[in-house]
């Protein structure tokens, strides 16, 4: 079988690092257009932006909020209109995510710079994309991963601690389903085995995730940057994206889809849902009690959701799980990489004994 592998074309990560910009997109071209999301177009663009026209014309527009098929052929006539050399954006991973569609259909380099560690979006060829009212619709595999990824630790230190803890819920999430196509031998993004190398990546990520993020969420609270601060937004962003995309997805990601379906949620991360997702894939799997309580653990000493309720689901009906489980089963969901019996009524349990496991915890908290 063809074991495949894949990765951005650079990755850069410090404090500091947004000084690099302007000489890593030189590397790629002369006419930049930027992507901005509201908050990094005011306050973290302007300072850099003078080095940044050195390496050629710029022109940036804002993001505005969703990554969808409207918004990204918008982008797209804006982009050519300017007769752009490079799509740069900065900004979460709905930001981001449009970027690379926006540079996938015009045939151009993308440089991402991500403001957050709230996801693994910044290293992958995957664009996920919505409805304008936020609910998930599909997948697409972009021929390329970025040319160019610039993570700068003194931005991510100062953005809200929620942040960075979202973004080890989605890493959370690495070993479990990629260890489950190894397990399966379930397809990777590129549709091959994963490497051996992709799931030590992965397993390096949950570990990292086990045994740092306390300490990297103190130190983004206080707002610094320290060793446990870089490990922790390396295995968020890196780590999670190579073990994620070259490992394999399993369950915590197609309950993630299935939790959308719930207006309810909408408030709350894509972390967040994937987080609780590995929980139920804890139960879906039949994991040892050893493993559900290093897990469970971790996910209430970081702060992320054991139960619906915390999901901003309290008092859920049964109706309501079952629209997510039917969901979270849809054809083509990377559920079917899990080495279980996967359907609506096995998914539905491991939701209800996931959030009923977590009430169960709370008062021992």
């Amino acid at each position: 079988m063809i074991r495949t592998t894949l990765f951005p074309g650079r990755y850069v990560q410090g404090p500091g690092a947004l000084s690099r910009l302007g000489h890593e997109l030189a590397r790629l071209g002369k006419r930049h257009f930027f992507l901005c999301s509201p908050h990094p177009l005011e306050h973290l663009l302007p300072p850099v932006l003078p080095a940044v026209e050195q390496a050629g014309e710029v022109l940036v527009e804002r993001f505005g909020r969703e990554c969808t098929d409207r918004e990204i052929e918008r982008l797209v006539v804006a982009a050519k209109a300017f007769g752009a050399e490079t799509v740069a954006a900065l900004g979460g991973g709905k930001t981001l995510d449009t970027a690379k569609a926006v540079a996938a259909r015009t045939g151009l380099p993308v440089a991402v710079v991500p403001t957050i560690a709230s996801t693994d979006a910044p290293c992958s060829s995957v664009c996920i994309v919505y409805s304008p009212e936020g609910v998930f619709t599909r997948v697409d595999i972009l021929p390329r991963n970025p040319d160019l990824v610039l993570v700068d630790t003194e931005v991510m230190a100062q953005a809200p601690a929620r942040f960075l803890v979202a973004g080890m819920g989605d890493a959370l999430a690495t070993w479990f389903e990629a260890d489950s196509c190894r397990v399966s031998r379930g397809p990777n993004i590129a549709g091959d085995l994963g490497s051996m190398t992709a799931y030590a990546l992965a397993r390096l990520c949950y570990e990292t995730i086990r045994d740092y993020g306390l300490s990297a969420r103190t130190a983004c609270e206080a707002g610094v940057v320290t060793p446990a601060l870089e490990r922790v937004v390396e295995a968020n962003t890196l780590l999670s994206g190579l073990g994620f995309e070259s490992g394999g997805l399993g369950a915590a990601h197609s309950i993630h889809n299935g939790l959308t379906a719930l207006p309810g949620v909408r408030g709350r991360s894509h972390g967040e849902k994937v987080a609780f997702g590995v929980l139920a894939s804890l139960f879906l799997t039949d994991k040892p009690v050893s493993v559900m309580d290093e897990v469970y653990g971790l996910c209430a000493a970081l702060g992320l959701p054991t139960t619906l309720a915390d999901l901003g689901l309290p008092g859920v009906g049964d109706e309501d799980l079952r629209r997510v489980a039917e969901k979270t089963c849809a054809p083509g969901e990377s559920i079917f990489n899990e080495p279980a019996e996967i359907a609506p009524a096995t998914v539905f349990a491991a939701l209800k004994a996931a959030d009923a496991e977590g009430r169960r915890r709370r008062p021992a908290l």
